[in-house]
């Protein structure tokens, strides 16, 4: 990482081929674990909504990220990519929990049906 008042002079050289994404946390120690959340659907009529993804180890402990502030649509056999993030990483992921919401209080609850899903660790790739 670098220093907040330095990044600007560091990134610049390589502006053409890097991309910063400067996301914290309000908790000490401000940091964020981010993970591409990658998703294919087969639900026949469209769903827009927001995604909370909750991970759990193998001793149960367990993190939930927090809901992103932008709808996202999914379409049938369409692939959506979501970045999310968690306030602490967990390393030996034994359980993964997806939430959908429309956030709205009126009208039908509506389910999402996960043809296929991908969690990727952007901090550590090889996992």
């Amino acid at each position: 990482g670098y220093h907040a008042d330095r990044w600007k002079k560091m990134l610049i050289p390589y502006s053409s081929s890097t991309k910063a994404y400067f996301d914290t946390s309000d908790k000490d120690p401000f940091c964020m674990y981010n993970y591409l959340l990658d998703i294919t659907t087969w639900n026949k009529s469209i769903r827009r909504g927001f995604i909370k993804v909750k991970i759990i180890d193998y001793a149960g402990n367990t993190v939930e990220s927090q809901m992103n502030s932008e709808a996202s649509t999914f379409q049938q056999y369409k692939r959506v990519k979501i970045l999310t993030g968690f306030h602490q990483d967990i390393e030996k992921i034994a359980k993964i929990s997806l939430t959908f919401s429309t956030k709205t209080l009126i009208g039908p609850k509506q389910k999402l049906r996960i043809l296929q899903m991908k969690l990727k660790s952007l901090n550590n790739p090889k996992r």
